[in-house]
């Protein structure tokens, strides 16, 4: 066996760096969030079909795809901080994303997977919305993108472009320091570096 055989097959046998699976594991939380608006995966069951459900789907299939030996433990966590399966938007956002802020600095510099999150205040009390970030590799080209799930049952999942969200939704829906319903944006918290 030649060194050059050997050391290539030791380079292949090495995991990828932590910044490769995380770029890995992005990109396919972007296509599973994606390919829900074409068609929602009869694996995401109804039940969970809300904005909070979207993201726990997304994240699971890509740590399914690329990290299946990270679901061996549960990826968030619950209202009193221990691992579980389940957590809705207030829960996710409180215990499993950290903020990233509230500015235009901060929306320029998101990430797919990263999240946008508003609290809407109602009669029966608040009400959280997240909506997930795609952010193309070549910006140039192309928008970055925010795919949500409005919540109600029997909706579909949705897409829009962000800076039309910035710039074309009601007050309350805009990503933008002058609105007091958006909470900022957030990261996945085992990302965060």
């Amino acid at each position: 066996m030649s060194a050059l055989f050997l050391l290539l097959m030791l380079q292949a046998a090495t995991p990828a760096p932590a910044e490769a699976l995380e770029t890995l594991l992005r990109r396919e939380v972007a296509q599973v969030a994606l390919a829900q608006v074409r068609r929602m995966d009869p694996a995401w069951h109804p039940d969970q079909r809300d904005c909070a459900g979207l993201v726990r789907f997304a994240f699971r299939g890509a740590y399914r795809r690329f990290r299946p030996e990270r679901l061996a433990s549960p990826l968030w966590l619950d209202d009193k901080g221990r691992p579980g399966d389940f957590a809705d938007a207030e829960t996710l956002l409180a215990h499993s994303f950290a903020p990233l802020g509230r500015d235009e600095a901060t929306r320029e510099s998101l990430r797919t997977g990263d999240l946008v999150a508003f609290r809407q205040e109602r009669d029966a009390g608040p009400i959280f919305h997240l909506m997930l970030v795609v952010r193309p590799e070549d910006k140039a080209h192309a928008p970055t993108r925010i795919v949500y799930h409005p919540g109600d049952k029997g909706a579909a999942v949705r897409t829009g472009v962000l800076q039309s969200l910035v710039t074309e939704a009601p007050l309350e829906w805009r990503p933008v320091p002058q609105n007091t319903a958006f909470l900022g944006f957030f990261r996945f918290k085992e990302w965060m570096r």
